[in-house]
């Protein structure tokens, strides 16, 4: 057989997802590569261990991860996983790396070849690995879904003998992978839909959804847009008069969905107690955003709460709400890398430093932080 590969069942009770499948377990195998899956890994995600099996892997504990040449995990090892670690494996999973340099001279410590999946390039060879887009997708989904359950009216218009239901008015905040999910559910579901965004591409992209576009289309938004497709932080005087455009409309919503981030900095905060406080008695508001601070004041990670009388979502891993889902297009993304570094002759696993995908992604290898967003310097060759 050729390189091992070792499954990982997470340690966080509150992470439901698992980084194979039984069909990557089925490709990973027909590679020549043993796959070794921890036993349970995949039951909050409906795998059992048999289905691993019946794909070709076989089922293991912690102790086998050490012998094992891939790690593939959801969320960065802790202190304890990394013990379970040789020196030189290769470690692929979404490593949260910002604000987390202590968690990365560890990883460097353990000797091991660590890849943060979420650094991955917006690029046209990266879209099939790219797990921020797939898992952005779900939670953009599952926003709507967690938001219509708590919202105690019906969601689309009904016209009955009895009288006419009105159609709820839904306000998504940032028009990117999740917000556009969100555009097209709350769609579905038969809500009046909005949304903002300062990114001018988002409009057109809006608008094909069928939702109305709401923003201050000055000079300024019109050059708002990175080279990498991400949203750029603007003026103090474009914030203000978009938030006074803004604030008028959420008085009128029902529910308002944000979803803004910035990679590497604090959530952006878009919607204060005031505006809160305008909006009906029972209206919904859900924080894609809460795991770096939150969009919404008075959002909690973790909890539901009540602010200003609307009820504030703040579900952590909300694509890990729809596990079974969230899990199988995870491990697909966690695949296609990996299948970049497996020489198909010797059924090994190597590195190749100057490879774009890796320059981007990798963190730490041969016991040093390399990439240098986060104080390393990336070394050349391969390994």
């Amino acid at each position: 057989m050729g390189a091992i590969v070792f499954v990982a069942k997470e340690s966080d009770q509150l992470e439901s997802r698992v980084a194979a499948s039984p069909e990557t377990v089925k490709k990973m195998t027909a590679l020549g590569l043993d796959v070794v899956v921890q036993k349970g890994a995949g039951e909050k995600s409906r795998i059992a261990d048999a289905d691993f099996v019946a794909a070709g892997a076989r089922t293991g504990t912690a102790a086998d991860a050490k012998k094992a040449d891939v790690v593939l995990r959801v969320r960065r090892p802790s202190s304890s996983d990394m013990k379970s670690l040789k020196s030189g494996a290769i470690v692929l999973a979404q490593m949260d790396p910002y604000g987390n340099e202590e968690a990365l001279a560890a990883l460097a410590k353990a000797g091991v070849t660590s890849f943060a999946m979420e650094l991955m390039p917006r690029i046209t060879r990266a879209q099939s690995m790219d797990v921020l887009s797939s898992q952005a997708n779900l939670a953009g989904y599952q926003a709507v879904i967690e938001a219509a359950h708590t919202f105690d009216r019906a969601m689309p218009m009904m016209m009955t003998a009895a009288g006419t239901v009105p159609a709820a008015k839904v306000f998504v905040m940032g028009a990117g992978v999740a917000g556009l999910q969100a555009i097209a559910t709350a769609r579905r579901l038969g809500a009046a839909v909005s949304a903002t965004d300062v990114r001018p591409a988002a409009k057109e992209q809006v608008a094909s959804l069928g939702a109305k576009f709401i923003a201050v289309e000055d000079d300024e938004f019109k050059a708002a847009e990175t080279s990498g497709g991400y949203a750029k932080e603007m003026s103090k005087d474009y914030q203000a008069k978009q938030a006074a455009l803004v604030a008028d409309h959420i008085s009128k919503q029902d529910i308002v969905i944000t979803t803004a981030l910035i990679p590497g900095r604090p959530a952006p905060k878009l919607i204060s107690r005031d505006m809160l406080k305008s909006m009906r008695l029972g209206s919904v508001a859900v924080d894609l955003a809460v795991e770096r601070g939150g969009n919404i004041e008075g959002s909690k990670p973790g909890d539901t709460v009540t602010v200003e009388g609307v009820t504030v979502i703040g579900i952590l891993n909300m694509a890990g709400q729809i596990a079974a889902s969230a899990s199988l297009l995870y491990a697909k993304n966690l695949l296609t890398f990996l299948d970049t570094m497996i020489d198909k002759d010797t059924k090994t696993v190597s590195v190749d430093l100057e490879d774009e995908l890796v320059k981007a992604t990798a963190l730490t290898h041969g016991g040093a932080v390399i990439h240098p967003a986060f104080g390393g310097e990336t070394s050349k060759g391969a390994a």
